[in-house]
């Protein structure tokens, strides 16, 4: 039998601590596969190269990701950093992707 997982405010020793974190950590590569799964999508829709890349959506993803940090209780400085590697990793993933699927060689 597993022991439960504790909210953050009621763990009172490390191992409940570690508990939830390795369980969270589970559940936050489970959410960005289907994140990636999006971009295999987007790589798929998508008919050029050329609109991978949108400024003006990364930024609002960030901004919509920092004012819910707000909402949450997060640090939004560093969910801004972690959003911001997050976003250009998913455009590089969606670039490899459409590659492959076009059959291009990748280009910077």
């Amino acid at each position: 039998m597993t022991d439960p997982i504790l909210s953050p405010e009621n763990c009172s020793t490390m191992a409940e601590v570690r508990r939830g974190v390795d369980a969270l950590d589970r559940e936050l590569v489970a959410l960005l596969a289907v994140r990636f799964g999006y971009m295999r999508a987007a790589a798929r829709i998508k008919p050029e190269r050329g609109q991978v890349r949108d400024a003006a959506r990364k930024a609002a993803v960030i901004a919509q990701a920092v004012a819910h940090a707000g909402v949450v209780g997060a640090p939004a400085d560093v969910v801004a950093a972690l959003w911001e590697q997050l976003v250009e990793a998913s455009i590089a993933y969606e670039l490899a992707t459409f590659d492959a699927r076009v059959g291009a060689e990748p280009s910077n």
